[in-house]
């Protein structure tokens, strides 16, 4: 619990610094700490919440006094990470992501929809307080529930591959020509003033193909990070852009990096998954034909008798044989 309420924070420090402001409220494009918590309740169960409840609360404190609605806000934060886990159990999400069901659990069940409940506590509890307006409820409420969810969705799976996933040496050569595309093609895209942010794409679906999960998380998370960065500072894509408009392109740009990273990799490791049963299931059928050809006793025929056999074939050259060895009646 400690260790999680340590990684809790950190992950939550480092989400801050990419923080933006939208209608006067401070708000996060990718909030780690929603994935590390939920990453941490899959890997360890629900014994592991009160870390998640203490680094919530350690976050805040660091911001800000805390409040008696600093608890309300606490609470939130705890309660959508264990919706999220208890959901995920519910339909036998795998560690792994390995099938196309997983990614979609993880997307809907613990992004889109978990990460309501903070969401939704969080900017009501603002709104009720009197510290927001009523007409920028929606934009920030908006802006908060998509930083929920693109943190589980970028950095939750990356933490369950980094644990549980075994490191491949393979293909090291292609990963080396992979990152320094993207260490070229993403600053140029996110720098350009021109809009050309849909380059990253290509990136994502070589990184997919070809190294799955762990390679197509990276990259979409290493050029949301650095899209991040670049909004906040009002540059490149994002110049001559008010608050919300830039919250608007930085949102659907993060949230469809990380939707096609993370469901084109499933499907790829679903479809890998599948080839290598129907590969076991047909070398386990191989070798049982070949017990029982090897338990059947089949004639020996010569060369010679199989040609004059005659259309036949080898069996009739045998019924023949057969026939000759009887007596006549």
């Amino acid at each position: 619990m400690l260790g999680v309420a340590a990684c809790y924070y950190a992950a939550g420090r480092l989400g801050l610094l990419g923080r933006l402001v939208v209608e006067g409220v401070v708000v996060t494009p990718i909030w780690p700490p929603t994935g590390v918590a939920v990453a941490a309740l899959l890997l360890y169960g629900m014994r592991v919440w009160p870390g998640i409840a203490l680094g919530s609360l350690l976050v805040i404190a660091s911001l800000t006094t805390p409040t008696f609605s600093t608890l309300i806000t606490v609470a939130s934060n705890t309660a959508a990470p264990l919706c999220a886990y208890l959901l995920l159990r519910r339909v036998g999400f795998r560690l792994d992501v390995s099938r196309l069901r997983d990614g979609l659990a993880l997307v809907f069940l613990a992004g889109l929809g978990a990460m309501l409940i903070s969401s939704t506590a969080g900017v009501g509890l603002q709104a009720w307080a009197g510290q927001l307006a009523g007409r920028d409820f929606w934009p920030v409420w908006l802006a908060w529930w998509v930083g929920d969810a693109m943190g589980v969705l970028l950095v939750a799976p990356l933490l369950l591959v980094a644990v549980r996933g075994r490191p491949r040496m393979r293909r090291w050569k292609e990963a080396m020509g992979l990152a320094l595309a993207a260490c070229v093609i993403v600053p140029v895209t996110v720098l350009s003033p021109i809009s050309l942010l849909f380059l990253v794409f290509p990136l994502l679906i070589w990184a997919a193909l070809r190294f799955q999960l762990t390679g197509s998380v990276l990259c979409a998370l290493f050029a949301s990070v650095l899209t991040t960065f670049e909004a906040n500072a009002g540059r490149g894509a994002f110049l001559h852009l008010s608050g919300v408009e830039i919250m608007t392109k930085l949102q659907a740009f993060n949230g469809t990096a990380a939707l096609t990273a993370l469901l084109l990799s499933s499907v790829i490791a679903e479809q890998r998954t599948t080839r290598r049963s129907v590969q076991r299931a047909c070398q386990e059928l191989a070798e049982l034909l070949e017990h029982l050809a090897a338990g059947e006793p089949t004639p020996q025929l010569t060369t010679g008798d199989a040609a004059q056999a005659g259309p036949g074939g080898p069996r009739a050259a045998a019924r023949g044989e057969d026939r000759a060895a009887r007596p006549p009646p």
